[in-house]
């Protein structure tokens, strides 16, 4: 499976916030379609601020388990969008 271009809904949350939210939207939307976090092969994330990158890390450090860690990039771009400090895109199995 792959999802790309994965945002928050609520863009005026701080990075840790927005970050959770893309997590969240990517794990329902892997459930509902037979896959789960598990499953994860491999994600870009994309932060238009990189000094958020700890934040970023805190929260991806709670929601994955050691065992589960998949591949990652992480990518500092210019822009994203108005109130976008992050987006994910995966590859998962399914």
């Amino acid at each position: 499976m792959y999802l790309s271009g994965v945002i928050a809904d609520d863009l005026s949350a701080p990075m840790a916030e927005q970050t959770r939210q893309v997590l969240d939207k990517i794990a329902r939307t892997l459930g509902e379609h037979g896959s789960s976090v598990h499953s994860i092969l491999s994600a870009t994330i994309y932060l238009a601020d990189f000094s958020g990158k700890d934040a970023m890390n805190a929260v991806w450090a709670d929601w994955f388990q050691a065992a589960d860690l998949p591949a990652r990039a992480t990518v500092g771009v210019a822009t994203l969008g108005q109130g976008v400090l992050i987006e994910i895109s995966i590859v998962a199995a399914k």
